[in-house]
């Protein structure tokens, strides 16, 4: 099969919802021809349909997409992730994980592409959004024990010379592969983005305390609801499809 005809099929099977045959296809060329093939057809895939195969990471299983991946296409990806509309964050949180800190990757690169992208400092304070309090006392403390922070919020410049010092604990010891460790490297290697996210996530708690949602705020933007993505019913493609067919 020539590429351009595995990606038609591939965006068509992610449109009608079946992303485990998208990936098979996807795999099934690696096996085939190689990963600098798999890597050519990555290349020419629209990010909305990246994003729909890798958030599904299930960690029982490894997949060639996700290992493949490179940070910018993983950015452009994570950026529109919030078209899911998922609340609970899991798909964001295990795609960020399962990708960024992979065997071979450099997290700090996939870190940069995001921040180099509009929405990128969004997305990472989707990915913050249930530990903010912890994140909060990071960014003052140096650690991540709320017991000892004091609650007050540091300004920016305080933020950014506060990055600068020798960190309280080191990387080995949250080397966890998941969010303390992705705060680690935040703030002590890209700290502007540590703090554009933290920003961010400051605003996302404040509109939770005021009792405010995000569809209160925002226009429809084309988002669909993740139970129905999680059963594999619609993907945001497959929302575009149907509303294309009905012009």
């Amino acid at each position: 099969m020539n590429h351009l005809a595995l990606i038609a099929k591939t965006q068509s099977l992610i449109a009608a919802g079946d992303i485990v045959g998208a990936e098979s296809a996807l795999v099934e060329l690696a096996d085939t021809e190689g990963d600098a093939a798999l890597m050519v057809v990555l290349d020419q895939l629209p990010p909305k349909d990246i994003l729909a195969v890798i958030r599904e990471y299930d960690d029982s299983k490894e997949s060639v997409i996700n290992l493949m991946v490179t940070p910018a296409q993983f950015a452009r990806a994570v950026v529109i992730e919030k078209q899911y509309k998922d609340l609970t964050r899991t798909h964001l949180r295990g795609m960020v994980n399962s990708i960024i800190f992979r065997e071979d990757a450099d997290p700090v690169e996939f870190l940069n592409a995001m921040g180099d992208l509009e929405g990128g400092s969004e997305a990472l304070a989707d990915y913050f959004s249930e530990k903010w309090s912890r994140v909060e006392a990071f960014a003052r403390t140096g650690t991540f024990d709320t017991v000892e922070d004091d609650g007050e919020m540091l300004t920016e410049t305080a933020l950014l010379a506060s990055a600068y010092v020798k960190p309280r604990i080191e990387q080995d010891e949250v080397a966890d592969h998941d969010w303390m460790e992705l705060a680690w490297i935040l703030r002590h290697e890209c700290p502007d983005l540590f703090i554009e996210m933290l920003i961010v996530l400051r605003a996302k708690a404040r509109a939770h305390d005021l009792g405010l949602e995000e569809d209160e705020t925002e226009e429809d933007d084309g988002k669909v609801e993740t139970g129905d993505t999680d059963r594999g019913k619609a993907t945001p493609a497959a929302r575009e499809s149907d509303e294309e067919s009905a012009i």
